[in-house]
């Protein structure tokens, strides 16, 4: 992946740009060939013959480079969605330059390159100097494509031996109407530079310093700039499995993502990541009056969930999603996440009276619907339930509006919050905890296990060392395992969520199970999940949402944020607990 804080592109190994929707990361796809192979759409730039290709980044940037041999010569493609030239990533909002960059150079022999050029529903083109105007059939914008070489339309073969390179920049927006001041090198050294003086914010000593490092950027490149959201991912529709249904439309911002990455971003020193993320959460709330589960990087309600009919899905597997129906969803664990967040930020400033007001609302809604039905952090598309972790955050909202009442004194009902959330922590230990399967379960009132109750002592709601969470722990592992410390949710036949089909494993509950481990004092079992989590990331150093347990493989939207949250998350948990334990 590769991003510019407006959007972002995925590309592969093969050379070819399988994904990218302009200008932002919501619009409607130029290239989703990830989607269709003949009628997604790509840009491809890759020798004739190709024979083996290997990719990584510039280190602590955006900047991919992906070197493929053919049986005549090695090229060098540099891609990047280039900045302008001094952007600051923390202030500049318009540091995108609306341009997709491809430099080329031979390092080895000579190569035929194989240029293809085909927006998703074909295009036409129209040839200007030695670049093209390219109007693509599906959308209103017009694109620019410059070229250091001339070209006979969107398909084309140039032949370039050792030493030779050409550049490619592909604009829309602003950037597609004008000619660009610098060279193409130039502009690839300054996006460079300007990833690089972002990243000296980010500050880690402990365990696989380059994967957190990496997460922080990708986490970086799904901040969309312009808001201060963080998208979930930059994909649509990418299976929880091969041939199910379980297919859904990630490029949107979970208000529960909130508390979790303000605590990852800010505990690795980027500060106004994090606070740029709760002020975004915080203003969606008072523009909409309510919090919703998501919303669109604006911060309003996104479109209603629709099923693409043209593309036939990832592998096969229909149906291709538009919109996400979840934004429609009751999730009481919504009042918790922001509360938390904000509880954050309040304990590190101080400054909590302009947002204080909305806080006592959302603390209020916490008290009066914890016993409440809702969809849950899952998202099932079922009738409601009074789930567990549901509970559990509201009791979060109630505990923490207390101590920040009484730390700061802000007015409101400190002590009947503080009250009200230990009788919630009551009802979890006594309603949920069920005999049989020495476990809390995933209702208040009983039901199966879920893998979310690993989340409920990072939340503090229950401490990690208490007896029924120890044996919650011990059960999770041994009825959710899928091998190899991954875990699943849930058991689809013991908790129905009203879609056919299963799903892979989800890292973020074997992130939660490392961290579990940690408050335990089980160090070495923790830091033996955790290298073993961080091993199953991609050579790029990416993480999906889900792996198959059997094969590996990765399954739904990629990358994902929550993965990687949690990456940073337990890295965090894990220094502080190696820093803290006996030599």
């Amino acid at each position: 992946m590769i991003g510019d804080g407006s959007t972002a592109a995925l590309v592969g190994r093969d050379g070819r740009v399988a994904w990218l929707c302009v200008p932002r990361f919501d619009s409607d796809p130029l290239f989703c060939s990830i989607l269709d192979r003949e009628r997604g759409g790509s840009f491809l730039l890759a020798p004739d013959r190709l024979v083996d290709a290997r990719h990584g980044y510039e280190d602590d940037t955006g900047v991919l480079v992906t070197e493929m041999r053919s049986d005549t010569g090695v090229v060098r493609v540099t891609d990047c969605l280039s900045l302008r030239a001094g952007a600051d990533l923390i202030e500049d909002v318009p540091a995108a330059r609306g341009e997709l960059l491809r430099c080329v150079e031979v390092i080895e022999g000579e190569v035929d390159l194989l240029i293809a050029i085909e927006p998703r529903g074909g295009a036409t083109a129209e040839r200007i100097g030695e670049g093209l105007t390219i109007r693509p059939a599906r959308s209103q914008a017009v694109l620019r494509l410059a070229s250091s070489v001339p070209l006979d339309g969107l398909h084309d073969r140039i032949h370039l031996v050792r030493g030779e390179r050409a550049d490619f920049a592909l604009r829309w927006g602003q950037g597609g109407h004008r000619r660009a001041a610098r060279e193409p090198g130039e502009i690839l050294d300054a996006t460079v530079d300007a990833w690089r003086r972002w990243s000296r914010c980010i500050s880690y000593d402990g365990p696989r310093e380059p994967a957190v490092r990496r997460s922080a950027v990708t986490l970086k490149m799904l901040d969309f700039l312009g808001s201060g959201a963080i998208l979930a991912a930059p994909t649509s529709s990418l299976p929880e499995l091969i041939g199910g249904v379980r297919n859904w439309d990630y490029r949107f911002a979970w208000v529960r993502d909130a508390a979790f990455s303000v605590y990852a971003l800010r505990r690795v020193g980027l500060d106004a990541e994090a606070w740029g993320f709760l002020g975004w959460v915080l203003d969606a709330l008072e523009r909409d009056g309510k919090p919703r589960v998501l919303y669109s990087i604006d911060g309003i309600a996104p479109a209603a969930e629709r099923i693409d009919p043209d593309l036939e899905g990832y592998r096969g597997s229909a149906p291709v999603r538009w919109g996400n129906g979840a934004a429609q969803q009751r999730q009481h664990d919504a009042y918790g996440e922001i509360v938390d967040a904000a509880y954050q930020w309040g304990a590190r400033s101080g400054n909590l009276d302009q947002i204080w007001e909305r806080l006592v609302d959302l603390i209020e809604a916490a008290r009066r619907l914890w016993n409440e039905p809702d969809q849950g952090i899952w998202e099932v598309r079922t009738s409601g339930r009074v789930f567990t972790y549901s509970a559990a955050m509201c009791q979060v909202a109630l505990e923490r509006g207390a101590r920040l009442a009484e730390r700061f004194g802000l007015p409101g009902d400190a002590a009947g919050w503080r009250a009200d959330a230990e009788q919630i922590s009551r009802s979890i230990l006594e309603d949920s905890w069920d005999d049989k399967q020495q476990s809390l379960t995933e209702n208040l009132g009983g039901g199966g296990l879920d893998a979310s109750l690993l989340a409920l002592p990072l939340r503090r709601v229950v401490p990690a060392r208490h007896p029924k969470m120890v044996a919650t722990v011990e059960a999770v592992v041994r009825e959710l395992g899928a091998g190899d410390g991954l875990l699943y949710r849930y058991r689809h036949d013991e908790s129905p969520d009203g879609l056919p089909g299963h799903e892979g494993a989800f890292l973020l509950c074997s992130f939660w199970l490392v961290d579990n481990l940690a408050l335990q004092g089980r160090l070495e079992e923790s830091l033996e999940l955790y290298e073993s989590l961080c091993d199953r990331s991609s050579a790029l150093g990416l993480l999906s949402e889900e792996v198959h347990p059997t094969t590996g493989a990765f399954l739904g939207n990629f990358p994902q944020a929550f993965s990687h949250v949690g990456l940073i998350s337990s890295g965090i948990n894990l220094s502080r607990r190696l820093h803290e334990a006996p030599a």
